[in-house]
């Protein structure tokens, strides 16, 4: 039994024949369901993922603070609301390619393989999708729809609804560089790190395909549960539904290497 456990009869039962705990990371971008799949993993009682750790700036600043941060992570030392510290097989957090990840992405790659840090990558095939997402969100900070206070995730569809009213209007001059740009950027991640022990995950294949979430919990390697979140959709509706407007963002599209996501089926959380 690895330290980090506790010695009950539930955990006994839980994890029989453990070796060690696994650690972990997510790599993703904002609004590409990453918040909802972390609410799925940690509610497996084996399972304690710590959230959007590198949001704030000072833990990134240089190669030496994000090592101290991920040294505390992964020695159970972090403090948050997720942290689990009975029964704990697997430890990880949520890191967003924007966070430093990139810009000493050597470091990290070379941290990663010496501590045996597996790495799940979690990406979004409708690039447009996630662009309406983070608009929508955007403006929220701002607009604090519900209630006066800003919800970047829900928990009713009576919020989900009125959170789904706003339609953004998209900066079409610079669309197709914003899609090339978030497409390179998933590249780039997977050849820096492909080094690591790592799985490629993607939010639509998740929502269509429950195999993919017993993929991950044989990632890593711990006993398969049903995984529940009480997140709830916010956009349900076709792009053509959700976009102010779509006329031009149709007609930017229509011809280019990404028309292909004006018809893709996609559900926003």
């Amino acid at each position: 039994m690895p330290c980090h456990l506790k010695r009950s009869t539930t955990c006994i039962f839980q994890i029989p024949r453990l070796t060690g705990v696994r650690l972990f990371v997510i790599m993703s971008m904002q609004r590409s369901g990453s918040g909802w799949f972390e609410t799925l993993l940690n509610s497996h009682p084996n399972v304690s993922s710590n959230g959007e750790i590198f949001s704030v700036k000072q833990r990134r600043s240089n190669i030496s603070t994000i090592q101290a941060t991920l040294d505390t992570v992964y020695a159970l030392e972090w403090v948050s609301s997720s942290a689990k510290n009975d029964c704990v097989a697997a430890v990880g957090l949520k890191w967003m390619l924007n966070q430093g990840v990139m810009v000493y992405h050597r470091e990290i790659a070379n941290y990663f393989n010496q501590k045996g840090v597996s790495v799940i990558f979690l990406f979004r095939r409708n690039l447009l999708g996630r662009i309406v997402s983070v608009l929508a969100n955007a403006y929220d900070k701002d607009a604090k729809q519900i209630n006066g206070t800003h919800k970047s995730h829900v928990h009713s569809r009576e919020e989900a609804d009125l959170l789904a009213r706003y339609k953004p209007t998209l900066n079409v001059s610079s669309l197709i560089s914003d899609l090339s740009t978030s497409e390179h950027m998933m590249a780039e991640a997977l050849e820096y790190f492909k080094s690591c022990r790592h799985l490629v995950l993607y939010y639509e294949d998740l929502m269509k395909n429950h195999k993919a979430l017993s993929d991950a919990q044989e990632f890593l390697r711990v006993p398969f549960r049903k995984l529940v979140s009480h997140q709830v959709k916010i956009h349900v509706k076709p792009l053509s539904e959700q976009i102010n407007n779509w006329e031009e963002v149709y007609s930017t599209l229509e011809g280019s290497k990404y028309e292909y996501l004006l018809h893709h089926p996609d559900i926003i959380l």
